[in-house]
Formats: C-alpha cells, structure tokens, sequence
C-alpha cells in the first residue's frame, strides 16, 4: 500500500526541475530567487508526502472509495444514450421544466397585505440552490420514461415541485425562529427583520399555500403522502429537542432527525411524482429510496478536500503542495451539511459555522468523535452549555476521525441511492439523478 502511494505520489507531483533562464533574460530571479523557489517547491512536495502518509492512515479504505467513485458515472454529462443523445448538466436539465418557478411559488401566496407579501416571498427571490425541486422534476421524467416512454411531465407533477420547495421554505422560517437565528442565505433571517411572531405566522401561510396546491392536485395518495412530510417535520424537531445517554440509541436516533428533518421531504416529494406518473409500486418504492438515501447524505457531511486542506496545509490551508494533492484526491472528497460546520467559513455557508454547537446539536462529526474522545459524552448530555465547551468539541473534532467518518457514511446513502435510481430504464433524467448524487457529496455550501 505505501509502495503504491509512493509511486502514485512521485507521479503526480515529483517533476524534473526545468531549465532555469539565464541571467538578463525574461524570469530570471537570479541565485536568492531560485534558492527560495526551490526551497517552497521542496516544502511543497514534503507537505504532500507527509500527507499522502496521514492519509494511508486515516483512511486505510481510500482504495476501495475511489474505486466506487469510478464505478458511479460521474461523467455522465459526456455518455450517450441507445439512441445517441448526449447527457446533459443534471442542473440545467432540471431547469428545463423550473422555468418561472419562483414566480409561480408567488402567484400561489397571492397576499394583499403587503408586509406579510414581503415576509413570505422573503426566501423566494431566486437565490436559493432549488436542490429539491430539481431532483423531483427529474424523478418525475425519469418514471414517466420507464412506464411508458414518454417524455412529457404532468402539470401535476410539476405543481409537486413548487409545493416541495414551499414546505422547505417554511420549515427554514420556522427553524430560524426556534434557533434565534439572524442570518441565512448571506442575509437577514425573516425573525430578525420583522419578529418571531410575525415569522411564525409567515411560515404558516407559506405551509397553507402549499396545501392548498396539494388540494388542487386531486389525487388523494398524494396528499396522504406529502402531509406525511409535515408530521416528520414536527416530530424531527421534536427529536432535535432531546438527547439519548446511549452511544448506539443516540446514533440511531441522529439518523431518525436527520431523515424526518430533511431526507423525508425530498423522499416523499420524489414518491409523489412517481405516483403520479406510474402505476407501479415498485417504481414508488424506487423513487422513494432514492429521495430518502440522496437526502440524509444530503445532511451527513461536506467537501473533504477543504478540510485537509486546513488542517495538514498551515496557516489558512494554502500550502501549494497540499492544494495539488487535494485537487487530485477529488474523486474521493466527499462529505455535506453536517460537517459544513466544522470545515466552512460563515461567508461560504451563508450562516454563522459551529451553529450546531451552539445550539447544543450533537451531528455525525460529534458522535464519531465521541467514540475516540469518551469524554465528550458529558458536554453531549448537557448540549455543550457550559463556557467552553463548544471550543472544546470543535478541537476533538478536528483532531478524531469524525469528518471522514462522516464522510464514509455519506458515501454509503449516496452508493444506495444510485444503486436505487439505477433499476429504472436509461434515461438522461435517471443519469442526471446519478450525476446529482455525487453532487450533493462535493458541494460545499
């Protein structure tokens, strides 16, 4: 194994100095230049064989997550379907059928009250990711090809995708009222600018147009099965609210929140269009999996290459060698949300980073941490409310294996989802949900 690195290592960054300019002529730093020139590339390659050997260490399974990457079709933009069409960028062919999204989203708040217009269009100016209703307007193409081949989309499949980012909205309303948030999005939380009152009521009318979309719809499976999404969202906050003194029943009961908090509205949305468009359930089942596994790793982790870029990089992480050497491990980078608070700077997340901390949230770095430093199970018990202690915690973090703990276990709901998404017949929309998987592992926001 370390033989292997080795000659991976040279490979990639061990280069032949080249002919340096003679003296006069144009880049010719002269003797000191070249002797500090020499001395930073030399400080570089070090830097990368130091951390080529952490890595071997710290992640005795790289080998076989790299194979996975490769086994997935991240390039699946560049593939062809049997009938020769090329794949296109998962963003802009769900784009295709968001056209004017925000603006429908508007029309259904339909508000003559102009504070409360203000406050519930608030978050739907057009910056947000539109993560959800993207993978739905995908999932809904993607059935509709398997069962019949068509390529159309129901108008009442769309509607289910402006509902999904309705409820969405809502519950971020909602959560920055319980968090005493001031900012999302780079900007001004709606608490903050009118109120927790005045918030509260904007996230209910938000959730009662959505409803009443829903209503419209028609089909009475449908409902069932995105009312489900808000008791989740209920109860989810409700487990966020507790804690558990058992290592194993606390874990189970992260991964519960985590679902019922964010996984349970892209599952079930994804489950409703496919209900829609195909009678089988089976295809339900698939669609519903699918949803489920993309949004708990959705939650799970972040950009892994940011964070050794940090830690094994000095100061501020800009080492050239370690930037080169993460730069080629991207294949293997992955992590989300979670562990965006251990690993980004507030400008890049839009909010404040050790927010969870803060609020006494114990998330997937806490608890992989928690098994290498026992001694974070007291301030877990009391959500870290003494002075200190979220200090604390973030260096244990950062010195266990939390993050690429965390970072295995993305990888793993993001293997299922694409092994899920996969049954369905080939299509460029069930490719751009394949290609969405491993996007969600790399963002870093």
């Amino acid at each position: 194994m370390a033989s292997c690195w080795w000659r991976w290592w040279r490979g990639c960054f061990w280069r032949p100095a080249a002919r340096s300019p003679g003296p006069g002529s144009p880049g010719h730093a002269g003797p000191s230049g070249q002797r500090a020139a020499a001395a930073a590339v030399a400080r570089a390659q070090m830097s990368c064989f130091n951390l080529v050997k952490s890595l071997t260490s710290a992640f005795p399974n790289m080998c076989s997550i790299s194979r996975f990457h490769h086994m997935t079709p991240a390039l699946c933009c560049c593939s062809k379907t049997r009938s020769g069409e090329k794949y296109t960028d998962p963003f802009k062919l769900g784009w295709r059928d968001l056209k004017g999204l925000y603006e429908d989203i508007r029309k259904e708040l339909f508000i003559s009250t102009t504070e409360l217009k203000e406050m519930s269009e608030y978050y739907f100016d057009g910056k947000g990711k539109a993560f959800r209703p993207i993978i739905v307007v995908l999932m809904a193409r993607a059935c509709n090809i398997h069962h019949n081949n068509s390529r159309d989309m129901q108008a009442s499949q769309r509607t289910i995708a402006l509902i999904a980012e309705m409820i969405h909205t809502a519950s971020l309303v909602h959560d920055d009222v319980i968090d005493d948030a001031s900012s999302r999005r780079g900007k001004h939380t709606v608490n903050k600018i009118w109120g927790e009152k005045k918030a509260v009521l904007a996230g209910d009318l938000i959730l009662s147009a959505a409803s009443i979309a829903l209503a419209r719809i028609g089909n009475t499976t449908v409902i069932s099965i995105l009312t489900q999404v808000i008791e989740d969202l209920v109860r989810g906050e409700f487990l966020q609210l507790g804690s558990k003194e058992n290592e194993n029943e606390r874990f189970a009961h992260y991964l519960e929140k985590t679902f019922k908090k964010t996984a349970s509205l892209i599952a079930n949305s994804c489950k409703a269009v496919s209900v829609l468009g195909c009678p089988d359930p089976a295809v339900h089942e698939i669609a519903y999996q699918y949803g489920k596994n993309v949004g708990i790793a959705f939650q799970v982790g972040q950009l892994l290459c940011q964070s050794v870029a940090r830690w094994y990089g000095g100061p501020g992480g800009r080492d050239a060698g370690v930037v080169v050497l993460v730069t080629a491990l991207s294949p293997s980078h992955q992590l989300i949300d979670d562990v965006l608070d251990f690993t980004s700077c507030s400008d890049q997340m839009g909010k404040p980073t050790s927010a969870d901390l803060k609020l006494g949230l114990a998330t997937g770095p806490v608890l992989f941490a928690c098994q290498q430093f026992p001694e974070m199970n007291a301030m877990i018990m009391r959500r870290f409310s003494l002075p200190g202690d979220v200090d604390r915690a973030r260096q244990y973090v950062l010195q266990s294996d939390g993050v690429q703990q965390t970072t295995y276990l993305a990888q793993r709901y993001c293997h299922e989802a694409i092994r899920e998404i996969s049954k369905l017949r080939p299509s460029p929309e069930r490719e751009a949900l394949i290609q969405l998987s491993e996007i969600v592992l790399t963002r870093d926001k």
